[in-house]
């Protein structure tokens, strides 16, 4: 005889709870995980503008100018959109590139920006469990390399990654101002790379 047909079942949506699936961390943790998602966020757009600063004040010999434009554009373009572990390798070309570059630890940099790059992934695209009874949860990630991301995540491993990240802009930043130029919209001291033509202006 057939099988008896299997009765369906609906969501209800109204039984949800309030601020469902974010329901069970507390207010404090969602604070921490956005304000550290917009830091990553930020460094990314400090990467994409010392993208720009280094490959401005780059040197080129006498004929190599025009091409060089071209691929510069192209590279602008790149760090205006990329998401994070390409800017990183957009910026460590940039920086080996630069000939005036007076950064020490730029290695060093690269790869603690690569680290940093995993743990962003995690934070930003980690599904959230239900934490434990001190407020600590591990996100359901994975990466295409099938490693599973196992670590508990608290408010404090949450600063303590944004802190991290802070310095890492700050050492971006650096990287540019130690060669005397003016990191680009910031205002710190140092020459400007580029000023806006004002031909036209009233």
């Amino acid at each position: 005889m057939p099988d008896a047909p299997k009765k369906g079942f609906v969501i209800d949506r109204a039984g949800l709870p309030a601020d469902y699936p974010t329901h069970a961390h507390a207010a404090d943790f969602w604070e921490q995980l956005g304000r550290t998602v917009a830091t990553f966020g930020f460094l990314e757009e400090m990467l994409g503008k010392a993208i720009f600063a280094l490959t401005a004040t780059k040197e080129y010999a006498e004929g190599e100018a025009e091409a060089a434009y071209d691929e510069w554009i192209e590279t602008l373009e790149k760090a205006l959109s990329d998401a994070l572990g390409r800017l990183i390798s957009l910026y460590e070309v940039a920086i080996k590139a630069n000939q005036s570059m007076k950064y020490g630890g730029t290695e060093e940099l690269i790869s603690d920006l690569r680290a940093a790059a995993k743990i962003r992934n995690v934070i930003c695209h980690g599904s959230w469990r239900k934490p434990d009874e001190t407020g600590k949860s591990v996100p359901m990630f994975v990466t295409p390399k099938m490693e599973v991301f196992d670590t508990l995540v608290d408010v404090e491993f949450l600063k303590q990654v944004r802190a991290n990240t802070l310095d890492l802009v700050c050492s971006v930043m650096d990287s540019v101002t130690h060669m005397g130029w003016n990191f680009p919209g910031s205002e710190s001291p140092g020459a400007v790379i580029y000023e806006p033509n004002s031909a036209g202006a009233a």
